[in-house]
């Protein structure tokens, strides 16, 4: 197997990101080209919390993600998707993972990851329909744009079809980056969800592997 000339150095590039408070390497030729390796290899993403900053995969391996605490009674069939644990309850436990500081800015943000409770009710005679299943998720990584405070990607899994025939699962980081997939049921949509959830730390473009599309 041939040796990568580039590793030792690559790794010790590593090794100065995740030592420095703000992610920063020396602005030279060598410490540049090594950063667009480990980007390429995505070893490497840009910083969501310094600008011009950059954070290690295996620093983000080290963090949670957050989904639906009884996600796992969904999958078992012990619960009903109605009884899963609310958006902003899955949202507020990822801002308190956060240092103080970064919370204002992830709470910013909360309204484009959660979206607004949709409210059905009864009219003339008519049982009220119930909401369409929407659960969000989020995961340390980035996309072409760096993610949420804390590196986080957010998504969702929701029913598209009021008969619960159509599902997807999308991912996006804090700007248009996503990556989409269709499901043809709940279970489907679960497996794809588990499928995401157990990839993390990634970068966007890694999940065309798993037939994501890419926006």
């Amino acid at each position: 197997m041939p040796h990568d000339p580039h590793e030792q150095f690559d790794h010790a590039v590593l090794d100065l990101i995740e030592h420095s408070p703000v992610g920063a390497v020396p602005h030279t030729p060598a410490y540049q080209d090594a950063l667009q390796r480990l980007h390429a290899s995505h070893q490497a993403y840009a910083d969501a919390d310094h600008k011009d900053g950059h954070v290690t995969a295996r620093s983000l391996a080290k963090l949670p993600s957050f989904h639906a605490g009884n996600l796992d009674a969904l999958i078992e069939g012990k619960i009903t998707p109605a009884e899963l644990e609310s958006n902003a309850s899955i949202y507020d436990r990822y801002v308190q993972s956060l240092p103080a500081p970064r919370r204002a800015k992830a709470e910013s943000a909360r309204l484009m990851v959660i979206g607004k409770a949709v409210h059905h009710r009864a009219k003339h005679g008519h049982e009220a329909i119930h909401d369409p299943v929407h659960t969000v998720f989020l995961v340390p990584g980035a996309g072409p744009h760096p993610g949420l405070p804390g590196n986080y990607l957010h998504g969702s899994m929701f029913q598209v079809s009021a008969d619960a025939t159509s599902w997807a699962v999308h991912v996006h980081d804090s700007d248009d980056g996503a990556a989409l997939a269709e499901a043809p049921g709940l279970a489907e949509a679960l497996a794809r969800l588990q499928e995401v959830l157990a990839c993390a730390p990634f970068h966007l473009s890694e999940l065309a592997a798993l037939g994501l599309r890419l926006n």
